[in-house]
């Protein structure tokens, strides 16, 4: 089955999840096309192709107008294939504008991630940081056995990150541990951050957010997605490893440190996906166990 069909799937199934009412039935679109399909929004009159009739009253559009105390019109992502954090993603956009992001556990597993994020943000918000920022949450609840997350929106726009800023946040997150040792966002990809304005790190997508963890996994997980863009997962885990002395020399960490951090963070990320399911990399077997045995013990 290909991408198109995969996303349609999953679109008619999370719109059957999120819009069983019935009554004053509203027109959206998917867009770009069908062929292409990326989101389900609001039809307007420019929009080519068949309309997608969806019913406004007891809807998540009507409960997220409910809480949000604003008219809500949604905007559906069309997921990808499965992968084991998989949820439905919205827009929730008010008068033109982007009032929320909102995400929507719908199974155990992203029901769980969904309150760590909320868990996670509002920690945050009561640290001063000074390099990062993050999204507000402006609603965490329950609607018809899932959980809804909507947090703030924030001012993306794409451009390099400077290694610089990067260190920096990294550090700030660390430094959120307090006596519970270093934190890490979890997931610091490039997707998940964008420089501001104003000097700062943008960041969201903070559902893995964890404490005590060993300083310097955030710099590690950067660089080993980077690394997947280009190269195969073992030539990936390879490069890790070989760059881990010069990611994490900023943050202090020694040589010898810095090879074992690095192996410690594929091997979390390896038990991280057994414990989702979830093989994304394909078997630890290929891309991660021949790095290993050429190792020495690990301490």
């Amino acid at each position: 089955m290909n991408d198109a069909k995969i996303r349609l799937r999953y679109l008619g199934e999370t719109v059957r999840l999120l819009y069983p009412g019935s009554g004053s039935p509203l027109a959206y679109s998917v867009l770009p096309h069908r062929l292409l399909p990326r989101r389900l929004a609001p039809r307007r009159w420019w929009h080519t192709g068949r309309k997608v009739v969806l019913p406004s009253e007891g809807s998540i559009a009507a409960h997220l107008s409910e809480v949000l105390g604003a008219p809500i019109e949604t905007v559906l992502h069309a997921r990808p294939a499965r992968r084991a954090n998989r949820k439905p993603i919205l827009e929730a956009r008010s008068g033109g504008e982007r009032l929320a992001f909102v995400k929507i556990g719908d199974t155990s597993r992203t029901r769980e991630l969904v309150a760590n994020e909320a868990a996670a943000l509002r920690k945050l918000a009561d640290h001063a940081l000074k390099t990062v920022v993050t999204p507000t949450v402006l609603h965490h609840g329950h609607w018809r056995d899932l959980a809804v997350l909507a947090v703030s929106p924030l001012p993306v726009r794409r451009g390099r990150v400077p290694a610089a800023l990067l260190t920096a946040a990294i550090k700030e997150i660390a430094a959120t541990g307090g006596p519970a040792g270093a934190a890490w966002h979890g997931d610091l990809s490039p997707w998940n951050i964008s420089p501001s304005t104003d000097g700062r790190l943008l960041v969201w997508d903070w559902e893995r957010y964890a404490v005590g963890v060993p300083y310097g996994f955030d710099a590690l997980h950067h660089l080993f997605q980077r690394a997947l863009r280009r190269m195969d997962p073992a030539t990936a885990a390879r490069a890790c490893l070989a760059q881990s002395v010069g990611v994490l020399a900023p943050l202090g960490l020694s040589a010898a440190r810095a090879r074992l951090t690095a192996l410690h963070y594929l091997i979390a990320l390896a038990d991280r996906h057994a414990a989702d399911g979830h093989a994304p990399l394909g078997s630890p077997a290929v891309w991660l166990n021949p790095l290993l045995d050429h190792q020495e013990l690990l301490t």
